[in-house]
């Protein structure tokens, strides 16, 4: 007994050893059904999901305690397609994309993305957003103002640039709540301000 405890803490280490300097792995266990997911430096509060190709959430968990996370799925029960975890952090999601086909689940690192949330803040009346678009993805810009049910202010779309950053001046005598909606790489963000 005390040599299976014994081997069974040096494969813990082992793997623990193996994934500390990865950002993130999806590797299969021994045991076929299980897919050991290993996450670095998580925070408290991140939420990470499975969601099928449609976007549909068919698993979420809120990150109970920041540092390395590690947990088996088994994900051989999913039906035959495409699916993804996604890492949901302050300030960027990561998406980890993997196939299902005949129980057999495939991962391809090189389809992994990461997207960089827009950041919207207030001062005074000038709301500044700013996003990183490493690719150049497009940012759509929408800012409402609610006058009993929201009303649509100003729309643009920003594209052709890795650091976007636009500064709105609110009209100081319409006091009241404000909707910024931002899109991009096929997400949208809320975001409410007020003055």
């Amino acid at each position: 007994m005390k040599n299976i405890l014994k081997n069974s803490l040096v494969i813990v280490v082992m793997f623990t050893t193996l994934f500390a300097n990865a950002n993130s792995s999806l590797r299969t266990s021994k045991d076929a059904t299980k897919t050991i997911l290993t996450l670095t430096n998580v925070i408290k509060g991140n939420e990470l999901q499975v969601k099928d190709a449609f976007g549909v959430t068919l698993y979420s968990e809120m990150i109970k305690d920041s540092g390395d996370y590690i947990k088996g799925f088994d994900l051989t029960e999913l039906p035959n397609g495409d699916y993804y975890f996604e890492l949901i952090q302050d300030s960027k999601i990561k998406t980890m994309p993997f196939s299902v086909e005949a129980n057999k689940v495939t991962f391809v690192k090189n389809n992994e993305l990461t997207i960089f949330k827009p950041v919207v803040k207030l001062e005074e009346n000038l709301v500044y957003i700013s996003k990183l678009a490493l690719n150049e993805q497009s940012l759509e810009i929408e800012v409402y103002f609610d006058n009993d049910g929201y009303n649509l202010l100003h729309s643009e779309t920003i594209e052709g640039t890795q650091d976007i950053k636009r500064m709105y001046k609110l009209d100081e005598t319409k006091k009241g709540n404000y909707k910024i909606v931002t899109k991009t790489d096929g997400k949208t963000f809320v975001e409410y301000v007020s003055l």
